[in-house]
């Protein structure tokens, strides 16, 4: 590779990571605002900020789906799953702004 290309190429991938890094503050300091909220979420937004939560925590469903009578195990399972293959940066910026549009209400 020729120097001018790997400076280039260099600095591409050390702004990704800053890039990455800020977004992973902000889906942090989301996921504190959540605990902060003045009034409590309805069960539909809960179970989608746990959806986008542990897509990003964990990434894919990686467990098999709860039994007929856990029915919360079942909703949480489902509400993960359903984010399937979705990157974690897209989970990130889904969940910050599902918490700012909670925190508008």
């Amino acid at each position: 590779m020729l120097p001018i290309l790997q400076i280039s190429a260099d600095t591409d991938i050390e702004n990704d990571y800053r890039s990455h890094g800020r977004q992973q503050d902000e889906f942090n300091k989301a996921a504190d605002e959540v605990k902060q909220l003045t009034t409590k979420p309805s069960d539909s937004d809960l179970l989608e900020l746990y959806g986008y939560f542990k897509q990003v925590t964990v990434g894919d469903c990686n467990t098999a789906r709860p039994g007929m009578l856990d029915m919360k195990g079942k909703y949480k399972w489902d509400a993960w799953n359903a984010h399937k293959g979705m990157s974690t940066k897209d989970a990130e910026d889904k969940y910050i702004a599902k918490v700012n549009e909670l925190k508008a209400k």
